[in-house]
């Protein structure tokens, strides 16, 4: 970290003196018009910066810190903005006596005056005017300003006099807060003079407590805005939750609170010679905190370098298809199976926990500090109050509402007060004062092994857990300050891992705390509508902690070597054995860890109404209580894992796979073959009812009935029988119908094709949905023994919502589109942007083909993997059909970039299972569809939105 730029950094440097004589030799060559003389200076100033600007640039990556890079990039500005403003005022527009009018002054602000400078940031100027505008300010400033912008320079600029900027600061925090960075470039010192004498007696030194409150609440406004955790995958650097604004508020407060002097500069010494700004920091911050801060802003500022320049402008968002790139010039490489973006990422977001902890302590108590007397009185009452409350532990008490400790060897007499402080903040909703806060962070040393073991302590933590009011937002706080990870090491090992995919919006420890947070909020019934089954069936498990130690251990298997499910079950057991806990709870934590993919798995990739795939699934989980919890736990980490990943189409094949699993239970299983008996039975039961219940007295539904096979009849409702038997009628021996409507269960709208079967049909259907920009999520295909065919499509647009919703038009269209493809009639599918375009293109995706012969007995299912992309559904079907294969159903799913889709076949011919020559042959048909040519890569990477619709 430097305070001045190293000759090393450079390899071209603007020589300031070197730099006025060619702007005066311009100006002798030039014929004195105003037009030719920019147009002469701008030549002159575009070369040196420039060469300036690439050769600084070029050498980022060789060089540790980012913050010498910005001031050194800064100080190449100043040389062109001082060259620039002599050659104005000399040759241009020249004052030899200057009138009182002609007085100006001009002052860096903001970022740049700090002396700081991204490649694409805005410089940041103050012309500072003596009085109102005249004349020749007017084209002073304009001459400046122009030759700026025609640099290329992006110019945040305003023009006023002193008083003018003194009254606005009084009124705008904003401009306030940029004014505290001034920095005199060039012109009259004496306005610069009158700025600062003004600005600290008329502002500054009255305005504490307002400035303060109102930079907290602009961090929080800013929080929001950006995203309310600071563990999104794709953050903003300079606004997102620890990010370098964070920092920056840091330093703006304490220079407002040392009300004079240039803002704060860092130093590697730990007292700086100049204490203004630093002062306050030094005063709260212990020495290690103090390198903490100095180093996450150095880290912070390198990633802001490299991604403006990675990037080719002013971007702060570290978006997927910029990551590797950035993580390759961080240097940064695959190690110990963690690929160089994931390890890259996870540093990013310990800085940014680091820079949490550290603005916590800071902004909390300069907050404390600078509260107005009537508010800190309250405090002081309300404190009184509920002091009259006993505490858990002694040496915890309420300190201007939050909780505190009486001083810092309380943890070390007692460590168990570290917990209890947690679980007394989660029942009173109070948060921590920074004091306790900075008081843990500095002992989670006696977290030991004994400690780890004792029971006393695991029923304090297991309270929090699973009793607790609030538990995602006590459990955060506990990670904040390091005791969670260091409590329980297995948690410890993925806070700040990442996962580089487009399918995940958090890291795995914040995706895992808001799952948890999530099974809390069910218990407390505030979702029953979205969860009407997992709220039924909460109240009811035998044993709760199990389902919450699941759920908080349940990713802690992720980037090991034996894989996430078996890592995770080995790291559960080890961990519950120290909690405590029974041996039958700990095998039922293991078993849930490692089965917590599998009930997503069976109801998203096969097929709910198949009694293999639940007789199967009801051998795996072997008992309803698990069922329940799995169900649970399943529901809490799909909605965790980002907004609009959770829909009703998922829940309700959830539901009906539960639902035939709780069959199977309730008749008993003597045998492993004894399950998928109970389950055929009771299906064929409820077959036969249903054609008693709508055959009745109507013959054509009988007859119709008798052409259907028994899966169709347990697959649909009765309701919806009857319309499909009805629109299957109206198409024997006449054109093919299509009809849709919005299924608000199934969250899709759902279209029913029925006319005379055909090869290649399913393939003609799926082109057409992707040709109208329609994403199929689910489809169930059948054939009568007359060959008419039934194809059941459910659909949604591209933002996860039913297809059609908000236009029945659409759906009109598109039904007439379905009528025609069922003919033949399809168009050729669309051009579309390259399937490795925007970010997704960042993401290395291996195509698979899996066979499975062991779910069905009577199908094989086909299980393709791979990336995304529009009309991936359609092709994969042309495939299959050329194959000479035929598809009873189809289980569409996407994870982001990736695209699982899982298809039940059938020979054409034989009626049976794939043969293996079959199955070589048709994977490397998938294969060349899944991974086709990749485009010709661009020389930098572009932002572009993916399409997910296929």
């Amino acid at each position: 970290m430097l305070t001045k730029t190293s000759p090393a950094l450079l390899t071209h440097s603007i020589d300031g003196a070197d730099l006025r004589a060619k702007l005066t030799q311009a100006y002798e060559d030039s014929t004195g018009d105003v037009s030719d003389l920019r147009r002469k200076a701008v030549a002159i100033l575009k070369r040196e910066w420039d060469m300036a600007r690439d050769s600084l640039l070029s050498h980022v990556e060789d060089h540790r810190g980012g913050l010498s890079t910005a001031r050194a990039l800064s100080k190449q500005a100043d040389e062109i903005v001082h060259a620039l403003w002599d050659f104005t005022l000399t040759h241009v527009y020249r004052a030899r006596n200057p009138t009182e009018g002609e007085r100006l002054s001009l002052v860096a602000v903001g970022g740049y005056g700090r002396g700081e400078l991204a490649p694409h940031s805005d410089l940041d100027l103050l012309f500072l005017r003596a009085w109102k505008e005249t004349p020749h300010s007017e084209s002073v400033i304009e001459f400046i300003l122009y030759s700026l912008w025609d640099l290329g320079l992006k110019v945040g600029h305003a023009s006023r006099t002193v008083d003018e900027t003194i009254r606005i600061a009084r009124e705008d925090h904003t401009v306030m807060t940029a004014l505290l960075e001034y920095r005199p470039l060039a012109g009259d010192t004496v306005l610069v003079q009158s700025l600062k004498e003004k600005l600290n007696l008329d502002v500054i030194r009255h305005g504490a407590y307002d400035f303060v409150t109102a930079k907290l609440e602009e961090r929080d406004f800013r929080h929001a805005k950006s995203g309310a955790s600071r563990y999104v995958v794709e953050p903003n650097l300079k606004e997102g939750k620890g990010g370098l604004r964070d920092l920056h508020t840091l330093f703006w407060i304490a220079k407002y609170v040392s009300a004079s002097g240039p803002a704060p500069v860092l130093r590697e010494s730990a007292r700086p010679q100049n204490p203004n700004g630093w002062g306050a920091l030094d005063a709260l911050l212990t020495e290690k905190e103090r390198l903490a801060f100095v180093q996450a802003f150095d880290f912070l500022w390198k990633v802001r370098i490299l991604l403006h320049v990675t990037a080719g402008r002013a971007e702060e968002r570290l978006s997927f298809d910029l990551q590797p790139e950035i993580a390759r010039l961080m240097g940064y490489i695959d190690a110990d199976g963690e690929p160089a973006v994931e390890r890259f990422m996870r540093r990013y977001f310990l800085v940014a926990k680091e820079v949490g902890a550290l603005t916590r302590i800071f902004c909390t108590k300069l907050e404390a500090q600078k509260t107005k007397p009537l508010t800190r009185l309250s405090h002081m009452i309300q404190s009184g109050i509920m002091s009259l409350t006993k505490p858990e532990h002694p040496g915890i008490v309420i300190d201007s509402g939050r909780l505190s400790v009486q001083n810092a060897d309380v943890f070390k007499k007692s460590p168990i007060a570290m917990f209890i402080l947690f679980r007394m903040a989660d029942k009173m909703e109070l948060d921590l004062h920074p004091d306790a806060f900075t008081a843990i962070t500095r002992n989670l040393k006696l977290i030991n092994a004994a400690l780890r073991r004792d029971k006393t302590v695991a029923e304090v933590f297991l309270d929090i857990l699973v009793r607790g009011k609030n538990p995602y937002r006590t459990l955060s706080l506990m990670t904040e300050t390091g005791l969670l990870g260091r409590y329980i090491p297995e948690f410890g090992q993925i806070v700040a891992q990442t996962q580089f995919n487009m399918y995940h919006t958090y890291t795995v420890d914040e995706h895992t705390l808001r799952a948890v947070g999530l099974i809390r909020e069910i218990e407390l019934g505030k979702h029953p509508e979205e969860h009407p089954l997992a709220t039924s069936l909460i109240p009811n498990l035998a044993n709760k902690e199990t389902l919450y130690l699941a759920m908080l251990l349940h990713d802690t298997g992720k980037g090991g070597e034996l894989g996430q499910e078996i890592e995770g079950e080995i790291a559960a057991r080890r961990a519950c054995a120290r909690l405590g806990l029974e041996d039958w709870q700990i095998d039922q934590v293991a078993w849930l860890v490692r089965h917590h993919l599998v009930l997503s798995d069976y109801a998203q990739k096969r097929d709910v109404s198949d009694p293999e795939t639940v007789a199967a699934f009801a051998r795996i989980v072997e008992t309803p209580e698990r069922l329940r919890q799995l169900l649970i736990l399943t529901v809490a980490d799909i909605r965790a894992v980002g907004p609009g990943v959770w829909n009703g189409w998922k829940g309700q094949l959830m539901r009906e796979l539960l639902a035939a699993t709780e069959s199977a239970f309730r008749g008993g299983r003597g045998s492993e073959g004894d399950a998928v008996t109970q389950v055929r039975e009771d299906l064929h039961a409820r077959a036969e009812a249903l054609r008693e219940q709508l055959g009745g007295s109507n013959r054509d539904m009988r007859a119709w009935l008798a052409t259907m096979e028994e899966s169709y009849l347990f697959s649909f409702s009765p309701d919806e029988i009857r319309q499909h038997a009805q629109q299957a009628w109206s198409t024997f021996d006449s054109e093919p119908s299509a009809r849709a409507h919005i299924d608000q269960a199934r969250n899709a709208a759902t279209f029913c094709i029925s006319g005379s079967d055909r090869p290649g049909l399913f393939a003609d259907l799926a082109r057409c949905f992707t040709n109208l920009g329609a994403n199929v999520v689910g489809a169930q295909v059948f054939t009568s023994t007359t060959k008419q065919a039934l194809d059941i499509f459910y659909v949604q647009d591209s933002q996860g919502k039913p297809f059609g919703y908000d236009d029945p038009s659409r759906l009109r269209q598109l039904e007439q589109s379905l009528e025609k493809a069922a003919l033949g009639e399809v168009a050729p599918p669309p051009p579309h942007k390259s399937t490795l375009a925007g970010r997704a293109a960042a993401f290395a995706i291996a195509p698979t083909v899996v066979f499975d012969d062991e779910s069905n007995a009577h199908m094989t299912i086909i299980e393709v993997s791979g990336r995304d992309r529009p009309g991936l559904l359609a092709d994969v079907a042309s495939v299959i059909n050329k194959a000479r294969l035929d598809i009873a159903s189809a289980h569409i799913d996407c994870y982001g970039e990736r695209a699982v889709d899982a298809f039940y076949v059938v020979d054409h011919f034989t009626r049976q299972q794939l043969s293996k020559g079959q199955k070589d042959k048709i994977r490397r048909a998938l294969s060349d569809v899944l991974d086709p040519p990749a485009p010709r890569p661009k020389s930098a990477p572009t932002r572009a939105k993916a399409s997910l619709a296929r």
